[in-house]
């Protein structure tokens, strides 16, 4: 079998499953390049097969950084709104032969691992004041001089 490349499959899988848009599996492939290399930096780690959970981590990693507080709105616009989405876009890509998988992966390592409102938007929300304080009272308004 001959190996096609990656702008190939993405046409094929687009094609035939239109319910992820073609930059989400670009966003998604990065996001395995910075996966990677984000385990390389630490010591004594090699490069090995990324697991679901620690793939989904450098999704939610990657696109805070990416995107920032428009994580939702962009995800949104690739059909992307939840860990068993990427998982599928995953699963799509190992069909293709694109990404590979061991025996024990499986699409359910990507159910409910985080939820996204929580994952991407609480980080940008805002925090309350420690202790609110009352509003300051406003002087009354001098009573106006009638003239004669």
């Amino acid at each position: 079998m001959q190996k096609i490349g990656f702008a190939e499959a993405l046409e094929s899988i687009v094609a035939n499953s239109p319910r992820y848009h073609r930059d989400g599996y670009i966003f998604l492939r990065d996001a395995l390049d910075f996966t990677t290399t984000q385990q390389k930096k630490i010591k004594g780690v090699s490069v090995r097969h990324v697991t679901g959970p620690e793939l989904l981590d450098g999704v939610r990693q990657y696109a805070l950084k990416e995107f920032g507080p428009m994580v939702i709105t962009v995800f949104d616009s690739w059909g992307i709104q939840s860990c068993e989405d990427i998982g599928h876009m995953v699963f799509n890509l190992i069909g293709v032969g694109v990404f590979g998988k061991t025996e024990e992966d499986s699409i359910k390592d990507f159910k409910n691992v985080y939820d996204f409102k929580e994952a991407f938007v609480r980080p940008f929300a805002p925090t309350k004041a420690e202790t609110a304080k009352p509003p300051t009272e406003l002087p009354a308004p001098k009573a106006a001089a009638s003239s004669k």
